[in-house]
């Protein structure tokens, strides 16, 4: 089975967080990888995966970073596939600002589409919009995952609705 997203992450302790991603992608049936690599403690393989992805079958990068953020805008920068940022709050104190304006701020010809802090699962699903642009069964999944999230907020207003308050009116 060939991977069609990667799921990159600085470090492991990012994968508390991808693990949404790595879920949503498996709950879709979507073929991937997940990888440690960093772009300052592995420059080199971090280029090297970044060149070679599209040569593999890769769709979609998703790439994870706290602290100053470097790996998605430094993929971006080797390979002509869409990269998804998702900034990880850290134990560093700055709230991931400091992730998120590293990840969102790239220079003109680098684009990386940046999700919230630590909103792995919405990478996942955004990386599923993006390969659904070409293939109908991805197409498929993502438009019964959507009409799923409308069915929630249905059955949410029902249990609300069984709420009772002496001044509520609904």
């Amino acid at each position: 089975m060939t991977p069609l997203v990667s799921i990159i992450m600085g470090s492991t302790s990012d994968m508390p967080v991808m693990e949404d991603a790595a879920k949503f992608l498996n709950e879709m049936q979507i073929p991937f990888e997940i990888n440690a690599l960093s772009a300052h403690r592995t420059p080199e393989l971090v280029s090297d995966f970044a060149k070679n992805a599209a040569e593999r079958g890769i769709k979609v990068i998703i790439a994870a970073a706290g602290g100053a953020a470097h790996l998605p805008g430094v993929i971006a920068a080797q390979t002509q596939l869409p990269v998804i940022g998702v900034p990880i709050r850290t134990q560093m104190g700055m709230e991931a600002w400091d992730a998120m304006l590293s990840i969102i701020q790239m220079p003109p010809g680098i684009p990386v589409a940046t999700v919230g802090v630590n909103a792995a699962k919405n990478a996942a699903i955004l990386a599923c919009q993006i390969m659904a642009l070409g293939n109908d069964d991805i197409r498929s999944k993502v438009v019964k995952f959507k009409s799923t999230l409308a069915a929630k907020i249905t059955k949410a207003n029902e249990d609300l609705a069984k709420i009772k308050y002496e001044y509520k009116t609904n």
